[in-house]
Parts: structure tokens; sequence; C-alpha cells
């Protein structure tokens, strides 16, 4: 069985906005619908988990009402950070159950279906799979004294999700404490001493978290077969 905990508790304050960015609206509905849809088109049988604060709750089941939106799905309470979100998720999960689990930004509805392939498959044999792009601006390391130099972005990733792991391997990592440099989930499985597997992700994936974030993400429906 393959889970996807879809992490969802931004509350749209780069957005400028009363309403929480993962509930804007993108081509006609909110943004959260189009990336749970990205799951269930790719396969029916992925068991999907949206987490969100409890405040938010029913406000999402009040859209999911009138925009007769009926994917299945499990909802699990958001934390106070990421890691206590997506551990929430991750305690909806039966403890008899074996597989995989992903966990992916609730804003991100652009994944591609070969990605999410790529990152099960990957997962499939190596137990870890997050999918990367290329790093196509120059990058620089800022020296806090001044100054700074230049690094060879090719040494370099922008990572995406799904990030996607054996279901024991992710409740081990999830059953320590959480840390400061627990940026995404890969970080808390790679504080195991594990290696973390790195797959080709699409460049369309991306995170929609500003106005202009918004822009592209209306542009990519209009440029898109049917809108998907």
């Amino acid at each position: 069985m393959t889970y996807m905990i879809i992490v969802a508790g931004g509350h749209g304050t780069r957005m400028g906005s009363d309403i929480p960015k993962q509930f804007l609206k993108i081509g006609g509905k909110p943004i959260l619908m189009w990336t749970i849809e990205r799951f269930y088109h790719y396969d029916k049988n992925i068991h999907l988990i949206v987490v969100l604060p409890k405040d938010q709750q029913e406000y999402w089941r009040k859209l999911c009402k009138d925009y007769a939106f009926d994917i299945p799905h499990d909802i699990a309470d958001g934390g106070a950070s990421r890691f206590e979100s997506s551990k929430n998720g991750l305690s909806l999960i039966p403890d008899d159950a074996e597989g995989l689990v992903g966990f992916h930004d609730g804003v991100r509805p652009f994944v591609s279906p070969e990605t999410i392939g790529r990152c099960i498959e990957m997962a499939e044999e190596e137990y870890t799979a997050i999918p990367v792009m290329p790093v196509t601006c120059s990058l620089r390391h800022i020296d806090p004294r001044g100054g700074g130099f230049n690094v060879d972005r090719s040494l370099y990733r922008e990572i995406q999700t799904p990030q996607v792991f054996d279901i024991n391997l992710a409740r081990q990592a999830y059953n320590q404490p959480e840390r400061p440099q627990f940026t995404d989930d890969s970080s808390v499985v790679e504080s195991l001493g594990c290696k973390v597997a790195l797959v080709d992700g699409n460049r369309e994936n991306i995170k929609i978290t500003s106005p202009f974030d918004l822009v592209i993400a209306e542009a990519l429906i209009k440029g898109s077969p049917a809108g998907q």
C-alpha cells in the first residue's frame, strides 16, 4: 500500500490574503483540490491523508461540498511545525501497514505523473526517494562578516516533493525529537544515517507561496491540455 500525506498548513501571510494559500483559487478551484487530484489521477489506490490546521478543517469540508469534490481522503490535524504536521499525518496510518509513504506540499499542484512514478519506483528499490531539479541561477555563499564567494551550482539541487519513504523507516525517523535542522521530511530521515536517493523532478512542480507564483500557476493551467 502507498500512502500520500499532503501537508497543507499555510496561512497566506506572504500572499497578503486572509484566505490560507491552499484554499486560494487557480483555474476556478482551490489549489489543494488540484494537488489531491494529481495523486488520485495517477493511482486511485493511493491512500490520501490531508493535514490541515484544526481551525481550517470545517472550511475545507464546506469547500468540498461547494465544489462537489468527492475524492476520498482522511484529515489529520496540523501541528505547530512541518515536523509535527508530518508526524500527525503519519499517525493515521495503521500500525501494521507495510509499503510506502510520501509527503507532499499541499501547494504544489503541478507535480507530474512521471515525477510521482519515479519517486515511488525508486523508493520501492532504495527505501527513499526525493525529486530534485538542477539549480539554474548562480549561487553565492554569504559570509556573516561581510562579502562572500560564488559556489559551483552543479554541486547543488533544488528539492521538491513528494518525498517518498518506506513506512517503517519514516516511523523510525519521526519517533525522534524535533531538531532545528529538520527543514523537510528528507532531512528527518537522513538524520538516521540513511542515504536519500534522488530522482528527476519536473520544472512545473512549483510551490505556490507568493502572488507571483499565482500568476505562474494560472499560466500553467491555461497552457496545459484540458487544464490538467
